[in-house]
């Protein structure tokens, strides 16, 4: 019999929950709750705590419809954080602990997104055993591209003259706070391209940016006093994940995109680890 107990997280628990996410192994700052509860209105939250002897061990993100469990339905990918604390054993008797939670209040599906382990501070993949172990089979794969900053490949050429076509363009790329400027942007490109809306609306990127200034970042190709293109980094540590990419057909054109992306990697981000462009797959990683 376990001594672990799983607890529902509660509001008052934010700071408790926040401070171990930010000395956890494979958690990024898109598990903490000011990030996490912004769309809160959309997601029924399902969230737990798993503790022992009152000490916090791990934390899963989740939200809940009706029978099904997920983690987390809101956010790219969630499941088991966890602390410097944990092992193969522990992972074991933390998961069956979950499941017996789920199962008791009448949950009969948990989908699991576990962290990509290139997030991860250090290696944290018991989680993955342990879910086999209970039963569980892998529903989704999709495929990622992701750049080692360290020993990152030389640029391709195409990128290079493209970044010199923006300079000689007169393209100048620099951080910016015009979020207004870059949705506009962002907005008819996903229309035009994917019949699609941003994740975040403007309102909701601009609170979030509030929340994580020096995690969530825009960067801008600018000619004169006009943004043609801009990207949208999600610093997570040893990780930055680039979350949105788009410029007009002018800024296109002049390869301004190609000058913001060699811009963060050879200059803002080039001290980092990974440099992800997250994943290029739709329809469930089925095309």
């Amino acid at each position: 019999m376990t001594d672990l107990t799983i607890e529902p997280y509660d509001v008052s628990e934010a700071d408790a929950w926040n401070a171990f996410v930010a000395a956890s192994r494979n958690g990024t700052f898109l598990h903490d709750r000011r990030f996490m509860d912004y769309h809160a209105d959309r997601f029924h939250d399902a969230s737990l705590m798993v503790k022992r002897a009152g000490k916090v061990l791990a934390l899963l993100p989740a939200n809940r419809s009706e029978t099904q469990v997920v983690s987390h339905g809101g956010l790219t990918y969630g499941g088991v954080i966890v602390g410097n604390d944990m092992r193969t054993g522990l992972m074991l008797e933390t998961m069956a602990a979950i499941s017996a939670y789920l199962r008791h209040t009448g949950a009969t599906q948990l989908i699991y997104k576990p962290t990509p382990h290139f997030y991860h501070s250090a290696p944290v993949e018991e989680d993955l055993y342990a879910l086999s172990r209970l039963g569980g089979r892998l529903i989704q794969t999709d495929a990622s591209a992701a750049i080692p900053l360290s020993r990152r490949p030389k640029e391709s050429q195409s990128r290079r003259q493209a970044a010199k076509r923006a300079a000689k363009e007169g393209f100048v790329v620099s951080e910016t706070q015009d979020w207004s400027a870059f949705w506009g942007i962002l907005t008819d490109v996903l229309a035009e391209r994917h019949e699609a809306a941003p994740t975040h609306s403007l309102a909701e990127i601009e609170q979030l940016a509030q929340s994580f200034p020096s995690r969530i970042r825009l960067f801008g190709a600018m000619q004169g006093n006009t943004m043609q293109a801009g990207v949208v980094s999600f610093d997570c540590g040893r990780c930055i994940h680039i979350q949105y990419i788009a410029g007009n057909p002018e800024g296109r054109a002049a390869g301004a995109i190609d000058a913001i992306i060699l811009h963060l990697i050879q200059s803002v981000f080039a001290d980092r680890d990974w440099f992800d462009f997250g994943i290029s797959t739709t329809e469930g990683g089925l095309s």
